[in-house]
C-alpha cells in the first residue's frame, strides 16, 4: 500500500442531532481515505455538538463564532487555530456558514495557505431557495411553483396562486407542510423566529423523493454522484435511512446540471419524482449532505476527492457505485466528563 499523505483538515458541522450535520460523515469518510492520514480539527459553534467528544473521529476541536458575527470575527479565529494546527484543508458544511468562507476563500489561501474546494459566490446565490424558479428556468430544470412572503399579511391572498397543500420554508433550513392558511400563519411565525425573512411558500408535488449527494470540479464535470431513495424519514423530513438506487434519468439530470452550473464543490439535491415520471428539483444544498457516507459505501469516497479537488490534484471522475446499498442512522449516548465541557465551554478548545 503507498504511503499515505498527512494533511490536517478542519471540519464543521459537528451536531448529530436528529436533523444531523454533515461534519461527522466527512470525517469518517476522510478517516477511510487510501491517500491522506488526516488529523481532524473540529470547528463546533455550540459545546454540546457531539463530534466535540468523539475522540476517535476528531483530534482536537475548536470553537468559532457564530455566521451572524461576519467574516471579520471569523478570520480573527481561524487565524489563532491556524497557528496552533497549520490547517491545510476546510470542509464547511452548513449552508449558513458557506458565505464567509466563500469571501475568505482567497484570503486564506493567499495568507495562511489554506485551501478550500467551495461553489463561488454566484453559484451559491443563484441556486438559493428564493432564486430556485430563476435557476430552473436559467438550467432547464423542472421547479415547483414558488414564490417568497415577507408577512402574514400576504398569506389569505396565498389561495389566488397556490391550491393546498403547499409547503413552507425558511431561507437556510426548516420546511413544513400547510393545509390551511392557519397552519401556514404558524409555520410562518415558527420558521421566521428561528431564520429570518423571507418565507418561501412552495407548491407541494405529489411524488417520492430522490437524493443525489454529488461532486462537481468547477469546469462542467461531475467527479462523483449518488442517488438514494428515502425509506424511513424522521417528522422533520431528514432520511433516517436509504438506499442506492439506479436511476439513468437522474443521473442525466445531475450530470446535465453540473455541466451548466460548472458546479465547484460538494452539492446535495433534493427532487422530487412523480408518478408520471417528472422530476421537479426542491432544493440544491451547496455542501455535503448528512447522508454522504452512503456514498462511501457505495465506492465513492467523495470527501477525499474534495480534499485532493482542493489541493489542486486532477481527479477522474469515479465510473460506478454500487446500487442497493443501505444506510441505516442510529443513535447513541456518548459519556462525557463534565471536565471536557467545562473545557470547551471556557476555553473554546478540547
Amino acid at each position: 500500500m503507498m504511503k499515505r499523505k498527512k494533511i490536517n483538515i478542519a471540519v464543521t458541522g459537528l451536531n448529530a442531532i436528529d436533523s444531523p450535520g454533515p461534519g461527522v460523515p466527512v470525517i469518517r469518510a476522510l478517516r477511510e481515505s487510501k491517500l491522506y492520514d488526516v488529523r481532524i480539527i473540529g470547528l463546533s459553534y455550540e459545546t454540546l455538538e457531539p463530534g466535540i467528544y468523539m475522540h476517535d473521529l476528531v483530534d482536537k476541536t475548536y470553537q468559532i463564532p457564530f455566521p451572524s458575527s461576519g467574516k471579520a470575527s471569523l478570520l480573527t479565529r481561524l487565524k489563532y487555530i491556524h497557528e496552533q494546527e497549520k490547517i491545510d484543508v476546510i470542509i464547511p458544511n452548513f449552508d449558513a456558514e458557506i458565505f464567509n468562507f466563500i469571501k475568505l476563500n482567497d484570503q486564506l489561501k493567499k495568507e495562511m495557505g489554506i485551501h478550500m474546494f467551495l461553489p463561488t459566490l454566484d453559484q451559491f446565490e443563484e441556486r438559493h431557495k428564493s432564486n430556485l424558479p430563476e435557476f430552473g428556468k436559467k438550467h432547464k430544470i423542472k421547479i415547483p411553483y414558488s414564490k417568497m412572503i415577507f408577512s402574514t399579511a400576504e398569506i389569505p391572498s396565498l389561495r389566488e396562486e397556490f391550491t393546498y397543500p403547499l409547503v413552507v420554508k425558511g431561507k437556510f433550513y426548516d420546511a413544513s407542510i400547510a393545509y390551511t392558511p392557519e397552519q401556514v400563519v404558524s409555520h410562518f411565525n415558527k420558521i421566521s423566529a428561528k431564520w429570518g425573512l423571507p418565507i418561501i411558500i412552495q407548491q407541494f408535488v405529489y411524488g417520492q423523493e430522490v437524493n443525489v449527494t454529488a461532486l462537481g470540479d468547477g469546469l462542467g464535470n461531475a467527479i462523483g454522484a449518488v442517488p438514494m431513495r428515502k425509506q424511513y424519514i424522521t417528522d422533520k423530513g431528514k432520511a433516517w435511512s436509504g438506499i442506492s438506487i439506479d436511476d439513468k434519468e437522474l443521473m442525466s439530470l445531475t450530470r446535465r446540471l453540473m455541466k451548466s452550473t460548472r458546479w465547484r464543490g460538494g452539492m446535495e439535491l433534493e427532487i422530487i419524482k412523480t408518478a408520471e415520471g417528472d422530476y421537479y428539483l426542491i432544493e440544491i444544498n451547496p455542501r455535503f449532505p448528512a447522508w454522504v457516507y452512503l456514498a462511501v459505501g457505495c465506492g465513492q469516497n467523495h470527501p477525499e476527492a474534495l480534499v485532493q479537488l482542493a489541493l489542486g490534484k486532477k481527479v477522474e471522475p469515479f465510473k460506478k457505485y454500487d446500487v442497493g446499498k443501505l444506510f441505516v442512522r442510529y443513535s447513541f449516548d456518548l459519556i462525557v466528563e463534565l471536565a471536557e465541557f467545562e473545557k470547551i465551554s471556557t476555553l473554546g478548545e478540547l
